[in-house]
């Protein structure tokens, strides 16, 4: 490595046929890389959905959930295992540790779930097993209006045209409906009609199922040709099902409008929507793991607009989106990073006053961080927060090597040799001493990339790509530089300078410290220990607490509760927040959603429906125009203090952002 800056000087087409194409690959890269808000956090997640149609949550958890957990706990790898059990359905999350293959971990579900699969209920659905692809929360919330559809219409339009045209998309785990309503024929049977005739519920549910099938009826041979039968013999209307006949147990028959009130309606609404207190259709988008959040929101945008293209008379438009604080996390990143480079030229600049050695040493960082992004893609990693960073923190490291490298070329040339024979002799010279910097550099950043848990998934992209853009930059120290020394800089004079006063301050000072070495030690180890006791006054979290222009408020009311308690208590917290003699500051939307959002994805299933739990996203004004997004919850945290009977969490959701606050009522809960 010493001699190659020599062999470089003297076969210079390749090193520059070499960085050419590491230029060109990282500035592909650059351009495919998705842009996302911090590296993939995820753990490998399993889920298990057992169904049994009206079993009390008692009972699913002695005949199911206790059966289940035991198998499953005999797996390896298997980090802590989650179980939530309403009415007739029992869903269970297995987070495995980090590294666990996840086609692995399911078929290891599987096969547990199947072990016990004889001891479970006959009475209960086949358990289903997946893979959790969803990657968080919903990215983006858009509620829809017309005035051409009814309610039932637009949520049928919504699940069926807008789920299915969004699913397509890809990097689009699944779509979720919230507000809205599904139709519903409902038979309400008349229990003393039924007494009277002697026919029980149980007869008459199972003769409707009966009689309302459609079934494949084989196939026939007609007309020389091979056609499939059908048996059609579902109802078209509910007033054709009203006309029903119902055998009785001595034989006779009645039709089931005689015993049973039939009519064309809606199902139980256990999901609610409100956008600033008013009632609202919506749907949320989620994006699988690994997708970009920029392109896949870019690309839900684009389907979005041949949406309302076809169907003029539907309106969408978008509440939220964690998108917006996406880009602006990117973009103040790549100013961060640009800022830094052209200030690490300016003062290698103001240093050397020679425009062609700063020159040498800028084409440094470019020619070090941009192949960076090649070897970023390779890896897997993202344009994120974190991998950003680490190339705006070694900015001016990338510079270091070079300008050693000049710094000893230019001294050299003022002994009176020319160029070339200085540049050959100072990289030779020196070259021991740059490889040791950069290696010692690379030593200090490796480390958190083999960091473990959770801090060792957002660090890992930071320790790789920062001993990527270092060691890039080595490389360009060694070839690169010393080949466009020879060709750009000029010969020397022959002159011994003599110190400026910066420099025989900065003498005097070190000269004085080696006199007086006791109180120098003295004062170094003072200020050694003191530094160490500021530690303890410092506040420690995983991530600093950001502003993302968004914050969201969980409620949690005791179980048993009705979906309409739920939506009471929420649009109490929302009239504390936004209404009143004094409004929070800064809020500018609430989107409030009540129960179990519809779920269509590979991911559906949802949690049977949580009445008690609702969530209240809150939008704020553009930051220039507020307060801080942390001074604003804690006004929110003080106007929930006197909401009874919920638990409150707030906090903006993001990975290492979750306040984890939980605000009590006055009776406790």
């Amino acid at each position: 490595m010493r001699n190659i800056s020599a062999w470089a000087i003297r076969h210079p087409v390749i090193p520059i046929v070499l960085f050419v194409v590491l230029f060109f690959l990282g500035i592909v890269a650059f351009v495919r890389l998705p842009i996302n808000l911090t590296p993939d956090i995820s753990f490998p997640l399993v889920s298990v959905n057992v169904s049994q149609p009206g079993a009390a949550p008692t009972e699913l958890e002695t005949q199911i959930a206790q059966k289940v957990e035991g198998s499953i706990a005999s797996i390896g790898n298997v980090r802590n295992i989650t179980t939530f059990i309403v009415e007739g359905q029992v869903n269970m999350f297995m987070q495995f540790e980090i590294g666990t293959p996840i086609d692995r971990a399911v078929t290891d579900v599987r096969d547990a779930v199947a072990k016990v699969r004889n001891d479970l209920p006959q009475g209960i659905f086949e358990p289903l097993v997946t893979r959790q692809n969803v990657d968080g929360g919903a990215f983006a919330y858009y509620a829809v209006t017309t005035t051409d559809m009814t309610p039932v219409q637009l949520s049928w339009f919504i699940d069926n045209t807008v789920t299915k045209r969004l699913l397509a998309v890809p990097g689009v785990a699944q779509v979720s409906r919230g507000g809205g309503v599904s139709r519903e024929i409902r038979v309400e049977l008349d229990p003393a009609r039924m007494q009277a005739l002697g026919v029980t519920a149980v007869e008459v549910n199972e003769q409707l199922r009966a009689l309302n099938l459609d079934a494949a009826g084989g196939r026939a041979q007609v007309g020389g040709g091979e056609q499939a039968i059908r048996v059609l013999g579902g109802a078209k209307t509910a007033e054709a099902l009203a006309d029903t006949q119902v055998i009785l147990p001595g034989g006779k028959s009645v039709r089931l409008s005689e015993i049973a009130d039939v009519r064309d309606s809606i199902e139980e609404v256990r999901n609610i929507a409100r956008l600033n207190g008013r009632p609202a259709t919506t749907f949320g988008v989620f994006k699988a793991k690994g997708a970009s959040d920029v392109s896949v929101a870019q690309a839900v945008q684009v389907e979005l607009d041949k949406i309302k293209t076809e169907n003029p008379a539907v309106h969408m438009s978008s509440i939220f989106s964690t998108v917006d604080h996406t880009l602006r996390t990117y973009h103040s990143a790549m100013s961060a990073l640009v800022e830094g480079s052209l200030l690490a030229v300016a003062v290698v600049w103001f240093f050397l006053r020679n425009w062609r050695a700063t020159l040498i040493s800028a084409l440094a960082i470019p020619l070090s961080a941009i192949p960076t992004f090649a070897f970023m893609q390779w890896m897997g990693f993202t344009l994120n927060q974190i991998t950003l960073l680490a190339l705006s923190l070694v900015a001016g490291v990338l510079v270091d090597d070079a300008i050693v490298e000049i710094e000893n070329i230019a001294r050299h040339s003022h002994m009176g040799k020319s160029v070339r024979q200085a540049t050959e002799d100072a990289v030779t010279e020196i070259g021991l001493a740059v490889i040791a910097t950069t290696m010692a550099l690379v030593v200090v950043f490796l480390p958190t990339a083999f960091m473990s848990g959770v801090p060792g998934l957002v660090f890992s992209q930071f320790g790789w790509t920062a001993v990527a853009a270092i060691l890039t930059s080595l490389l360009v120290a060694r070839l690169v530089t010393p080949m466009m020394a020879v060709w750009l800089l000029k010969p020397g004079a022959h002159r011994q300078t003599a110190d400026g006063r910066l420099m025989r301050t900065y003498l005097q000072s070190v000269r004085w410290c080696v006199r007086h070495r006791a109180t120098t030690f003295a004062a170094a180890t003072v200020f050694f220990i003191a530094s160490i006791a500021l530690i303890t006054l410092l506040p420690t979290g995983f991530i600093p607490a950001g502003d993302r222009g968004s914050t969201s408020i969980s409620l949690e009311l005791p179980p048993g509760v009705s979906i309409d308690s739920t939506l009471a208590v929420a649009e109490d917290a929302r009239h504390r927040l936004t209404a009143g003699p004094a409004p929070v500051p800064g809020i500018i939307r609430v989107f409030t959603t009540v129960g179990q959002p519809q779920v269509a994805g590979p991911s559906g299933g949802g949690s049977g429906g949580e009445l008690r739990k609702a969530t209240l996203t809150v939008t704020l004004a553009p930051r220039n125009t507020r307060l801080s997004q942390t001074k604003i919850e804690n006004l929110m945290r003080e106007r929930l203090q006197g909401v009874a009977g919920a638990r409150f969490s707030i906090g903006s959701g993001a990975p290492g952002e979750k306040l984890a606050i939980l605000l009590s009522g006055r009776d406790g809960a």
